[in-house]
């Protein structure tokens, strides 16, 4: 799986269709990076480590809550994806920008007040190791923030109207909302999960077959021949329409102890 992940992820051409979607045509017009950092307690002076930083789509309407910190640090295992949100951030004295596996994060323990990491545990080959790792350089009393999906979204939702010719089980199931909380529980005395309220309302065929093609290599819906796809999305519009339903949420570990 990591070797997909890896050529996924190499550069962010293919996050960045599956972001574009969701900003064009989701319900709720909040968005879904604005409603993770309203709920971060981000309190004046604290040391952060963000794993997984993608495009920088967190920091993008969030970039005054920087200057308020001790420290940032945005990692990724992807250089393109560090530089691109080097792009959005910028040069700051109290930002640094590294490449790091979350599975062997190079800091020293009870380093960090919070450590984030969104839409990347269901990526990792040892999810124990890496919510250790967090567990390790978080302080006590600290907080650790995981945004994830369900196991009815999107993707699932899509396999479903392929069923016929591909696996429907299509969606990575490592790490959700409705097992991530038993992962967290082995190392943190709480966890909370919070649910975020949305759906797609896709009004354009185009967007959604380029949508389902950035899948390639990680679901095999985006393998299928453009024909097949865009006839059968054709044949679910509804008075031009396409009501998808999306699964998101967060998690958020305290180390009290």
């Amino acid at each position: 799986m990591i070797d997909e992940v890896i050529e996924q992820y190499q550069n962010h051409d293919n996050l960045d269709i599956r972001v574009e979607l969701h900003k064009k045509y989701s319900k709720n017009r909040l968005g879904f990076n604005n409603w993770i950092f309203s709920n971060y307690q981000n309190t004046d002076g604290v040391k952060i480590l963000e794993l997984g930083c993608g495009t920088g789509e967190l920091w993008k309407s969030n970039l005054d809550s920087i200057d308020k910190m001790k420290q940032l640090i945005i990692t990724d295992f992807s250089n393109d994806m560090v530089e691109t949100t080097k792009s959005v951030i910028g040069n700051r004295d109290n930002v640094n920008y590294e490449r790091m596996d979350i599975q062997n994060i190079s800091f020293k323990n009870e380093t960090f007040d919070i450590v984030i990491a969104n839409m990347l545990l269901h990526h990792v080959n040892d999810i124990d190791k890496a919510i250790s790792e967090v567990n390790r350089v978080l302080k006590k009393g600290g907080i650790f923030y995981c945004a994830t999906f369900g196991e009815n979204g999107v993707v699932d939702y899509l396999a479903s109207l392929f069923k016929d010719v591909v696996n429907q089980n299509l969606e990575n199931k490592t790490f959700t909302l409705q097992n991530g909380k038993a992962f967290l529980n082995k190392y943190f005395d709480t966890v909370e999960k919070l649910i975020y309220d949305d759906e797609l309302q896709v009004t354009s065929i185009d967007d959604l077959v380029q949508y389902i093609q950035s899948l390639k290599g990680i679901s095999e819906i985006g393998s299928l021949e453009e024909e097949i796809i865009r006839n059968r999305l054709e044949s679910e519009f509804n008075n031009g329409m396409l009501i998808i339903p999306k699964e998101y949420g967060m998690f958020i570990a305290r180390k009290e102890s």
